[in-house]
């Protein structure tokens, strides 16, 4: 699987969107691969963590976020699952539950539903130590501040605002992977 040619079949090469998702991407792949090489006792698959994490964000150009060159209909909260239906169709369910999984630290039915998100019920949490490498890497970058990377104090301070339950996770990942 090459992750570049599955991206050109949505994202024109020239366009700003193929730009900014192709550098957001690398540098979560980058970083979940540093992870993955820092923790050999978890066995990973560091392949499937390379092409996952370069497909994570595959289904933004549906959603409406001009600011990053996606002009689709689709809030930017459905790029997850968008993206996944998209994997599934590409023929790789696995990397498709990355795509699903990846939103802040997981979005939990309850969450979806206190929140009323536009997304299927259900839970959209990472669950392999794979796609949790991929959902704490991608923290730490933005798709409007490419190639800079979020510290931890940052990342804590903005995401208070989705709940103590994304806090606590964070935390967790960070204890587990840094």
């Amino acid at each position: 699987m090459y992750p570049i040619q599955i991206i050109q079949k949505y994202y024109p090469v020239t366009s700003r969107a193929y730009e900014i998702l192709v550098r957001h991407s690398r540098s979560v792949a980058d970083k979940a691969l540093q992870i993955g090489r820092n923790h050999p006792e978890f066995q990973l698959d560091m392949q499937f963590i390379e092409e996952a994490a370069m497909l994570h964000d595959i289904g933004a150009f549906l959603c409406n976020a001009p600011s990053i060159d996606c002009h689709g209909t689709a809030p930017y909260i459905c790029h997850g699952y968008l993206g996944a239906d998209l994997m599934r169709k590409e023929g790789y369910p696995r990397h498709a539950l990355v795509c699903e999984r990846h939103t802040g630290t997981g979005l939990t039915i309850e969450m979806i539903r206190q929140q009323h998100l536009p997304l299927p019920l259900r839970d959209m949490c990472p669950q392999t130590m794979e796609e949790q490498i991929i959902c704490f890497a991608d923290i730490f970058f933005s798709k409007t501040r490419l190639d800079e990377e979020k510290s931890v104090s940052q990342i804590l301070q903005s995401m208070a605002k989705y709940g103590q339950e994304s806090v606590m996770q964070f935390e967790k990942w960070c204890d587990l992977f840094i």
